[in-house]
């Protein structure tokens, strides 16, 4: 593959930098572009686009990485095979380049798949690394410190990290942020950026709630903080309507049940956007402790308390 010209390279800076990501100066700045550069033109063969991952420049303690990422995960270095051939064995999902922009470059082989966009947030956080990543989707998606920057094909998008949210949110339990994070995350990373519309209740108290009408049998105990658990209630979640209620743990306990508002939220809080929005906003309502979470089929991700909006993904909180 030709390498990218300086002025290709240089337009992708701006286009990143409008989009709203600062990249770092220098070499390790240079990387970024080049990975996101192949991420956008790969090599076809054979009428196939491959899929691709890298990690850049990580800068934490390679010890850490595993229980930070719930992964098993092995690293070699790649010593003179060249880079292109390298690439081949990477497919952004269980295997992955690790590039330095100032040392060895390494391949990484994890356990299992960890390639969905909540995934890459994982994995960028833990390393201390930009992630690169084509999808075998076609999506192009760039992780770091500034949430997840997604290419559709036309324009990039920011999804900026969940936490300008934690704060505007109190939730009353000692463990009650990192479910809300763990929640919140999984809303935009895995059903907003999927097209995956859902209604997600969290409750943080163990008392009776308001009454809802539950349409189908209990489900697993699936729990929210566990990632090997993301991927059958994203799967169940693309299949049903209505809400999925969790209790403080993060545990789902209800999965599409129908909320039934009162006559006093229906009086005093006013439709909202569609009949997702306005059916969580309600129960928001008769439910003050509950935080609402709503995931358009569009992406956008809105939060609820008390009746009250309290922010959408991609707006300041």
């Amino acid at each position: 593959m030709d390498a990218p010209s300086e002025r290709r390279l240089r337009r992708l800076a701006e286009e990143i930098e409008e989009a709203g990501v600062a990249l770092p100066e220098g070499p390790a700045g240079d990387l970024v572009l080049h990975e996101v550069d192949r991420a956008l033109r790969p090599v076809v063969h054979e009428r196939r686009v491959p899929s691709g991952g890298a990690v850049l420049d990580p800068r934490t303690d390679p010890t850490t990485w595993g229980p930070a990422t719930d992964l098993h995960i092995a690293h070699t270095v790649i010593g003179d095979q060249p880079l292109d051939a390298a690439r081949r064995f990477a497919d952004g999902m269980s295997s992955w380049l690790l590039r330095r922009s100032d040392g060895p470059d390494e391949w990484l082989v994890f356990d299992r798949p960890a390639g969905s966009e909540r995934d890459l947030g994982v994995l960028a956080q833990a390393f201390g690394a930009v992630v690169v990543q084509r999808h075998p989707t076609g999506a192009v998606r760039v992780a770091g410190p500034f949430g997840v920057l997604r290419w559709d094909g036309f324009t990039w998008h920011l999804e900026p990290p969940v936490d300008h949210w934690l704060d505007v949110v109190a939730c009353t339990n000692p463990d009650g942020v990192r479910v809300l994070r763990d929640l919140l995350e999984f809303a935009v990373h895995d059903l907003g950026a999927a097209g995956i519309g859902a209604l997600l209740v969290l409750r943080p108290h163990d008392e009776p709630g308001p009454p809802v009408e539950e349409l189908l049998p209990a489900p697993p105990p699936l729990r929210i903080g566990r990632p090997t658990h993301l991927g059958p209630l994203r799967h169940a979640l693309a299949q049903i309507d209505g809400a999925t209620v969790f209790d403080r743990e993060g545990v789902v306990r209800k999965l599409g049940v129908r909320l039934v508002p009162s006559a006093e939220a229906e009086a005093e809080v006013p439709p909202v956007r569609g009949t997702r929005h306005t059916s969580g906003r309600r129960y928001s309502y008769d439910d003050p402790h509950a935080v609402v979470v709503v995931v358009s089929e569009d992406g956008p991700v809105s939060v609820f308390r008390n009746g009250v909006v309290l922010g959408r993904s991609g707006e300041p909180g």
